[in-house]
């Protein structure tokens, strides 16, 4: 085969049964301090305040990825993940608030309740608005790096983010740095009958789980998937040392009489010479996925997910730019879709 002539190995990711589809994430049960309420208030005016334009990014806070796979109750799931410049933190604790803003009228309840004063003046005041998602978090500064997730319909969203120092109780103390951005995105449908998939999601790594994550450690962590727990590549960016991983969930195939579907799935590298098109490189085996090859127990029919994937080392990869093609074929419906990932190979 031209795979095994160019000298390419291919470690095939084993398609896992999911006996649910992902679910909104609960929140977090523990009780927040007098301190941290009011910096709740607070978070929640600049928000506000941010979408009228007011905006400062004081931390180097960037928007750095998403990716999008299916929920319950007709919703989708989006994981994200940003960036920002931990030497720019003094305080020993931060907050991060993340709000997603319907464009159109039909806007669900949030989840986050944020607690104030109250008195009889309230009664006269308006409804708080209401968000199709909000959630905040209160944690130690890391390393530059945050992932977390919000479930919604699919449609269009303006998604705001902000991070905050810890205000300091001291006198004459310097206002606590500040970054709120603002990303806006189009969420896809999967509930439709249509054959699609999830985003295809570019790993780093992709580790085993011991036993799936608690709902608060799930939070941390939105890319736990079950009893695996994916590491997104920022960049799509490998050096010959590495393997280009990837996975993703195909939804809405036909199936037959015994809930299992008959899907091929096809890898096809292409070569994207700088200054010339783009060539053919090589390929790897072709995946069936059918009542042959999927576990005697997967039924789609009781939620179970139909999972692709690959982990392909990059040795052979001279060091430049690719194209990887996905093409997904269901032979029961005779439909096809694809994907196409762009990655680049350095020397390692």
């Amino acid at each position: 085969m031209m795979a095994n002539r160019r000298g390419l190995t291919l470690v095939a990711a084993a398609v896992l049964v999911f006996s649910s589809v992902l679910g909104a994430q609960k929140k977090d049960d523990k009780k927040q301090t007098d301190q941290q309420k009011k910096e709740t208030l607070d978070i929640v005016k600049l928000a506000d305040a941010a979408a009228t334009g007011q905006v400062t990014n004081d931390l180097g806070l960037v928007w750095a990825h998403e990716d999008y796979l299916k929920a319950t109750g007709n919703k989708e799931y989006v994981p994200f993940t940003i960036t920002y410049d931990p030497a720019k933190i003094s305080s020993p604790n931060v907050a991060l608030y993340w709000r997603v803003v319907a464009k159109d009228a039909a806007t669900p309840v949030a989840t986050l309740n944020v607690a104030g004063k109250k008195d009889d003046k309230d009664k006269d005041k308006k409804p708080a608005p209401k968000y199709a998602y909000e959630d905040i978090n209160f944690i130690t500064p890391g390393m530059g790096k945050l992932s977390r997730a919000f479930t919604v319909a699919s449609g269009t969203y303006d998604v705001y983010v902000v991070l905050r120092e810890q205000a300091s109780t001291a006198k004459n103390a310097p206002a606590p740095k500040v970054s709120i951005i603002k990303q806006t995105l189009t969420v896809p449908d999967f509930w439709s009958t249509d054959l699609t998939t999830s985003s295809v999601i570019v790993a780093q790594r992709i580790e085993p789980l011991q036993a799936p994550l608690s709902p608060n450690e799930q939070i941390e962590r939105p890319y736990a998937l079950g009893q695996m727990e994916i590491v997104p590549s920022l960049d799509s960016k490998f050096t010959t040392k590495q393997e280009l991983s990837i996975f993703m969930l195909i939804y809405n195939p036909k199936i037959d009489a015994m809930n299992k579907p008959d899907v091929t799935v096809e890898y096809n590298f292409y070569q994207k010479p700088a200054g010339a098109a783009e060539k053919f490189f090589n390929k790897t085996s072709p995946q069936d996925l059918n009542g042959k090859t999927l576990p005697p127990a997967f039924d789609m029919s009781l939620g179970h997910q139909l999972q692709t994937g690959q982990s392909v080392p990059l040795a052979s990869f001279a060091p430049g730019d690719y194209r990887l093609e996905i093409k997904i074929t269901d032979k029961l419906a005779t439909k096809t879709v694809t994907r196409d990932v762009n990655f680049t190979v350095t020397a390692g």
